[in-house]
């Protein structure tokens, strides 16, 4: 009697999983596209990969990748797009597994996305300038290395290439079904979200937008959400251990500058102050801020862009 009372409530309890999942994938709905401009479809190995283009067409090139997060997107930059927009030709991508784009059970690496990134910037731009953000930074400089991709410059806020310790158990545990699914659920659910963006995001919680994360929560509840960041939470979305941040920088030709907020704790800002000092570039540092200081200070990051860059008065 005991044991059928047991296995009634473990059938119960997995039913009441399942029952959850699918409720909180329904409540969701469908994803909107956040950012201003025109949206357009860019076909990569099997993917559609979602990117918006605002500015004129003969303008300069200027790519937007977002960083790596369990609940990323392309809205990242929505606050800066308009203004950009008048002067450049600006890209804001949703990479594949994120947002808008297609979310398959790949194992995704970090290797997957640099060559993404490589092959995305050489059929849709010309030498662009490209901004991005944490993990993703990695990602732009390994594509960067590439002898015949041609970039303006890059711009990289708070840069990072090793997140935790290597644990692929963890990324196979997300990608189980039903448990997986409960546990990414908790990990992306709104007070966990507010958490992140409160803890590594934002120097003023206060400055937080609801929108924002409305919208990473409709994002991370998407068909299919819980497999890039998978590899996130795991660490294999880490480059190589070969792979260091200061030496490819510093072999680089291209152009670069470091963007960092003051109080960062993630990523400090001595971190970025070695990482110039390693590899000789510029860094730009946003007071009152931590990770995002493009999102929480938009109209800071891109008074340094209008002042700063080179083709602003092109």
């Amino acid at each position: 009697m005991k044991l059928r009372s047991a296995l009634g409530a473990a059938v119960g309890t997995v039913g009441l999983t399942a029952l959850g999942n699918r409720l909180l994938a329904s409540r969701a709905g469908p994803l909107e596209n956040p950012v201003p401009g025109v949206e357009r479809t860019y076909h990569w190995r099997g993917m559609d990969v979602r990117y918006t283009v605002a500015g004129e067409p003969d303008a300069p090139d200027m790519v937007l990748v977002h960083g790596i997060h369990a609940a990323a997107s392309g809205r990242e930059f929505a606050d800066v797009v308009e203004e950009l927009a008048d002067t450049y030709r600006v890209t804001v991508v949703d990479l594949p597994g994120f947002g808008r784009s297609d979310r398959p059970p790949l194992v995704y690496s970090s290797e997957l996305y640099a060559e993404f990134l490589e092959e995305f910037i050489r059929d849709q731009t010309e030498t662009p300038i490209v901004v991005t953000s944490s993990l993703s930074a990695s990602f732009a400089v390994d594509a960067a290395s590439e002898v015949d991709l041609d970039l303006e410059r890059l711009i990289l806020i708070c840069p990072l290439a090793d997140t935790t310790e290597r644990r692929p158990w963890i990324r196979s545990l997300f990608r189980t079904p039903l448990v997986g699914t409960a546990l990414f659920n908790v990990l992306v659910s709104k007070p966990s979200t507010r958490y992140f963006y409160e803890r590594d995001g934002y120097y003023d919680a206060d400055r937080i937008d609801p929108a924002a994360l409305e919208y990473a929560w409709q994002s991370a509840h998407q068909p299919g959400a819980k497999y890039a960041p998978a590899s996130f939470v795991a660490g294999t979305l880490d480059p190589d251990s070969d792979f260091d941040l200061a030496t490819e920088l510093a072999a680089l030709e291209t152009p670069t500058t470091l963007v960092w907020g003051r109080d960062a704790e993630l990523v400090p800002l001595r971190d970025g102050r070695e990482l110039a000092d390693a590899a000789d570039l510029d860094l730009v540092v946003i007071d009152y801020a931590t990770q995002m200081p493009h999102a929480e200070h938009p109209e800071k990051f891109l008074e340094y862009v209008s002042a700063e860059l080179p083709r602003t008065d092109s």
